[in-house]
């Protein structure tokens, strides 16, 4: 690994531009990781808000494709691989912009974590259904929150091992993994959604079916976390050849999970009724390929799911390690994210760090006793998250081109209107859904039941990033916190300090 070096021994070690439009739709598709969400979130959707989650789905894209605009527009006028963290610092200022990319490094964090677990519990149904149910006198117990993340980080060490040798690599991996799902999620739902035999309903669109309004905010805040992840194409827009080629692969991705959702709920809702989704909760595909094939091929969507989840993973480090390469730069966190591995142009040390963090995290969580609870908690607290970081970014959009709102309705429209009601719609629906958590219990517990503990980790993390933006502020004395700029990624000039990360 390179250290950071000062800026009189010569130029440093950048990233390498080696990525195109296909790279993009492969890190965006993975990192949205249609096969996994599909398989945890169905059954969870459905325990939601009923029978209704294609009318979420629906409804969810109509926000998200408005910030997508937000992030190809603010991409074309300022590529940087920080994104959300430097358009808002510039826009809305350092405060907030320091809170976005805060709060999307530790989302990223945690998801990488809890779906470490995801690829543990997969592996080792896989296992069982070879006849391997013990190892070493360990019960290899699928359900066994603690044995599975002790087998996902073994993988999520070797996948953050391929993740800092070189980009080109990776992506190319990510595609593979994605054809062979897309692959085996398409073939089953489409026979479920043929030979399935409840009957298809309009009303599964129609959102007004969802009586309570708390369902409809988790809900759709759940929905929108489907989506999340599409964005990552833009983490990588210092090393694409073009910059636009990052807007390309995250509105290719973006539309094509739409229809793999849309595709997959309507499916899943004719072979399952409501209380088999909700019974099966994030088993849903696995079930699914049980009613619908005998071995070997019942446990193809397995396969496919434990591909998902290694490709999401893998996909997430990238982004959350080029974030912190963007704050580094500007000093707000430590020299140590801004290390440029020489020989393969990714931010190798920082990647080994967040891998590190994820391990931690993912240990810790084994104080919840149910996988699925860990899982259900960590997936409405980013849900939150994700909310908050979009909102901001969209927000920022209408800031910066707020002058576009005289060059004629189309414009101001594209430029100022749907970035802003993008925003404000889904900061609105996370300030609704937080108000409901804290108002639907009256104590606290270590449950994904209970409001105040639902509530309890996102505020957290918010917290947590503002007293990390003091430090920067106060202690690093960084010169985004007197600017609100970021640092131009293609003339780094800010000398190096020796700040602790």
């Amino acid at each position: 690994m390179s250290s950071a070096p000062s800026p009189s021994t010569g130029p440093r070690p950048a990233l390498r531009r080696s990525l195109g439009v296909v790279d993009g739709v492969a890190l965006a598709a993975s990192s949205t990781a249609a096969t996994t969400s599909i398989a945890i979130g169905m059954g969870t959707t459905a325990s939601i808000v009923g029978l209704q989650a294609p009318a979420l789905l629906l409804l969810a894209f109509l926000p998200v494709l408005g910030i997508a605009t937000a992030y190809a527009r603010l991409n074309r006028s300022e590529p940087n691989c920080g994104n959300g963290y430097v358009w808002v610092g510039k826009s809305l200022g350092p405060w907030p912009g320091f809170l976005t990319g805060w709060v999307t490094v530790v989302g990223s964090v945690v998801f990488c974590a809890y779906t470490s677990a995801i690829m543990g519990s997969v592996v080792l149904i896989l296992a069982n259904r070879t006849g391997l149910h013990t190892l070493a006198g360990i019960r290899l117990d699928p359900s066994s929150t603690g044995v599975t993340t002790a087998v996902g980080l073994v993988i999520l060490l070797a996948l953050t091992a391929l993740t800092v040798t070189g980009m080109r690599a990776t992506t190319r991996f990510q595609f593979a993994l994605l054809v062979f799902e897309y692959t085996v999620l398409l073939g089953f739902c489409g026979w479920a959604l043929v030979t399935g035999h409840h009957a298809f309903s309009l009303s599964w669109f129609n959102p007004f079916e969802i009586p309570d309004g708390t369902a409809f905010a988790q809900g759709l805040v759940l929905a929108v976390f489907f989506f999340w992840g599409w964005d990552a194409a833009f983490s990588v827009t210092e090393e694409t050849r073009k910059p636009e080629d990052s807007a390309r692969g995250g509105f290719i991705a973006l539309f094509a999970m739409l229809g793999l959702f849309l595709f997959a709920s309507v499916a899943f809702q004719r072979e399952m009724s409501l209380a088999e989704l909700v019974r099966n909760g994030p088993q849903a595909l696995p079930y699914l390929g049980e009613k619908l094939a005998a071995e070997p091929w019942a446990t193809l969507p397995l396969i496919a799911l434990m591909f998902s989840a290694v490709a999401s993973v893998q996909a997430t480090l990238i982004p959350t390690a080029r974030g912190l390469l963007a704050m580094g730069r500007d000093r707000t966190m430590g020299p140590l994210w801004t290390r440029i591995h020489p020989r393969h142009g990714t931010p190798a040390v920082g990647t080994v760090v967040v891998t590190a963090i994820a391990g931690v995290i993912a240990l810790l969580a084994v104080a919840l006793p149910e996988l699925s609870d860990m899982l259900l908690a960590a997936v409405n607290a980013i849900g939150l998250i994700v909310a908050l970081y979009y909102g901001l970014t969209a927000l920022a959009c209408a800031v910066r081109f707020r002058s576009a709102r005289h060059a004629g309705v189309r414009e101001a429209l594209l430029a100022v209107g749907v970035p802003a009601l993008s925003g404000l719609v889904l900061l609105g629906l996370g300030g609704y859904l937080g108000y409901s958590y804290l108002t639907m219990t009256d104590h606290f517990e270590l449950s994904p039941d209970n409001g105040w503990f639902m509530f309890s980790l996102p505020a957290v993390i918010v917290l947590a990033g503002l007293g990390m933006a003091a430090i920067a502020k106060y202690v690093r004395h960084a010169p985004y916190f007197a600017t609100g700029h970021g640092t131009d990624a293609e003339s780094l000039t800010l000398p190096m300090d020796r700040t602790a990360v």
